[in-house]
C-alpha cells in the first residue's frame, strides 16, 4: 500500500422537506428482474497460497531483500506469476511503462469465455518497498490473487462475466502501474469494466477485517460471506485512496476489495471482536525489513484467499434464474430520534415450499435525514438477525437499496421483519416501504 469532518447540516430542515415529499416518493422498489445463482465457490488452499509467497521471499532474498519497482526482485516476482498463469490456460499481457527512470511491468491475465462487454477484474499491487521484502504489503494480496486465479483454471470455471486479473507494478510510489493501465484503456474498454475488486494486505499479524464500501452490490458480496462464516467486518477507511482501485474508481468503474490493516492501531474493541493485540498496529512491520514471511497471519490470509473466490464466484460466474415471490409492506413506520427503541414493519410470509435462498433479496426504502446514524437488519421468523445496513453512508439522507442475504438456512413461510434503530441523536424519519424476495 502507497502512503499517503462536519456532522450535520440544517437537520430540521432536511426532516420537513422529507416529510413535504414524502407523499410523492415510491411506496415500494421495483421488483427485481432477475436473482442470480452461482457454482459453489472453492476453499482456496492456505497452504499454496503460503508456498507463493515463500517464492517471493527467495526472490527478494536472492535480490538485495526487496522486490521493489525497477528492481530485478520486481522483474523476477512477474516472471513467476506469468509462468504459473500461462501454464493454466489464462491469456498473459505484460505491460510496460516508465517511472523514476526505470521500466515498470504490468501483468495483465485473461481467463478465456464470459461476456467480453463484461469484465470482472480483480487485482494487486506486486511491487514492495526498497526497505523489505513486502509478503504482506503485498505479496498476501498478490499471492491470494494468482491462486484464485489458478483455482479457476482447475474449475474450468465457465463464467457468465469475462474474467481478468492484474498486478500492478510502482504502486508504492503512487499506484503508477495501475493508473498507466486504466489511463491507457479506451473509454469503450473502460465501460466493459463492470467491476474492479482489490486485495493489497489480507495477511497482516494482529489482523482486522475491513471491507471496502464503494460499490454497494461488490460490498454486500463480501459481508455475505464473512456474515456466513460468522466473522464480524468493519467498513475500511485506512487505505482509502492509497491503493490500486483508487483510478478505477476515479474513472467510475465500481469498485471493492478487503484489507487487514497497516499501521493504524488495534482498538481495544477490535481486539475483542477480532482478537490479536489492542494498542498496536495491525501490522508492525508495515514497510520494513521485517515484512517477511514470517509477518503473516495464517488464519486471514486463509479467510481473506476464500473470500476472494467467493467473490468471483458469485458476482462473475453466476447465472440468470426467475426470482420467487415478493412480499412487502408500504405501511409508514415512524423512527424515533436516538435513544428511541428500534422499530420494526412485519411482513408474512405464505405459500412459499422450503427454506429461503441463499440469494434472498430484500429491498429497503427509507425516508430519513442521515442515514449515517441508521441501523437497520432483517429479522427471521425464528429471530435470527441479520445485518443489512450499519450506520455507514455519512451525512447523505435516506436509504434506498437492496441487499443480498444468505437466509437458506431459515424455513421461508411466517413473519419476517425489518428492523431499525436510530443509533445517534438530532434526526429522525420512517420506514417507507421494504420488500423481501424469495
Amino acid at each position: 500500500m502507497s502512503l499517503s469532518v462536519s456532522r450535520r447540516l440544517a437537520a430540521v430542515t432536511a426532516i420537513a422537506v422529507a416529510g413535504l415529499f414524502a407523499s410523492s416518493a415510491p411506496a415500494a422498489l421495483a421488483a427485481p428482474t432477475a436473482l442470480t445463482a452461482a457454482p459453489t465457490p472453492p476453499d482456496i488452499p492456505v497452504a499454496n497460497v503460503k508456498a507463493h509467497l515463500a517464492q517471493f521471499q527467495s526472490i527478494a532474498t536472492a535480490n538485495a531483500g526487496n522486490r521493489a519497482h525497477g528492481r530485478a526482485g520486481y522483474k523476477a516476482s512477474i516472471d513467476y506469476v506469468k509462468a504459473k498463469l500461462d501454464a493454466a490456460g489464462f491469456t498473459t499481457t505484460l505491460q510496460t511503462f516508465t517511472s523514476s527512470g526505470a521500466t515498470g511491468y504490468n501483468l495483465i491475465a485473461d481467463w478465456p469465455g464470459g461476456d467480453p462487454n463484461s469484465v470482472l477484474m480483480s487485482g494487486s499491487h506486486l511491487d514492495s518497498v526498497t526497505a523489505g521484502p513486502g509478503i504482506n504489503d503485498n505479496g498476501s494480496g498478490s499471492a491470494a490473487v494468482l491462486e484464485t486465479a489458478l483455482a479457476v483454471s482447475r474449475a474450468q470455471l465457465q463464467p457468465t462475466k469475462h474474467l481478468r486479473f492484474g498486478w500492478w507494478g510502482a504502486e508504492e510510489l503512487g499506484m503508477v502501474g495501475s493508473k498507466y493501465y486504466v489511463n491507457n484503456l479506451p473509454s469503450t474498454e473502460k465501460t466493459k469494466i463492470s467491476g474492479y475488486l482489490n486485495f493489497d494486505m489480507i495477511g497482516s499479524p494482529n489482523p482486522g477485517y475491513f471491507v471496502y464500501d464503494d460499490d454497494p452490490t461488490i460490498e454486500q458480496t463480501f459481508k455475505n460471506y464473512y456474515a456466513g462464516i460468522g466473522v464480524p467486518t468493519e467498513i475500511e477507511t485506512e487505505g482509502d485512496g492509497r491503493s490500486d482501485h483508487a483510478p478505477f474508481k476515479n474513472a467510475g468503474i465500481p469498485v471493492g476489495g478487503l484489507f487487514s490493516g497497516a499501521d493504524y492501531t488495534k482498538t481495544a474493541a477490535q481486539a475483542q471482536k477480532w482478537g490479536g493485540t489492542s494498542g498496536q498496529a495491525f501490522d508492525r512491520c508495515y514497510h520494513a525489513s521485517c515484512d517477511t514471511s514470517a509477518n503473516i497471519d495464517d488464519t486471514a490470509l486463509d479467510r481473506n484467499s476464500d473470500a476472494i473466490a467467493y467473490a468471483i464466484w458469485n458476482l462473475g460466474a453466476a447465472t440468470p434464474v426467475p426470482p420467487g415471490p415478493s412480499f412487502e409492506n408500504t405501511a409508514d413506520v415512524n423512527i424515533p430520534d436516538s435513544p428511541g427503541a428500534a422499530v420494526t414493519s412485519p411482513v408474512t410470509v405464505s405459500g412459499v415450499a422450503g427454506n429461503a435462498p441463499a440469494t434472498t433479496k430484500v429491498d429497503v426504502n427509507i425516508v430519513h435525514t442521515y442515514r449515517g446514524d441508521l441501523v437497520v437488519d432483517l429479522v427471521a421468523p425464528d429471530g435470527t438477525v441479520y445485518n443489512l445496513h450499519n450506520r455507514s453512508g455519512g451525512s447523505a439522507d435516506n436509504l434506498v437499496q437492496t441487499y443480498t442475504v444468505n437466509a437458506s438456512g431459515e424455513v421461508a413461510n411466517g413473519v419476517w421483519k425489518l428492523q431499525v434503530k436510530d443509533a445517534a441523536a438530532q434526526d429522525t424519519g420512517y420506514i417507507n416501504s421494504w420488500k423481501i424476495t424469495f
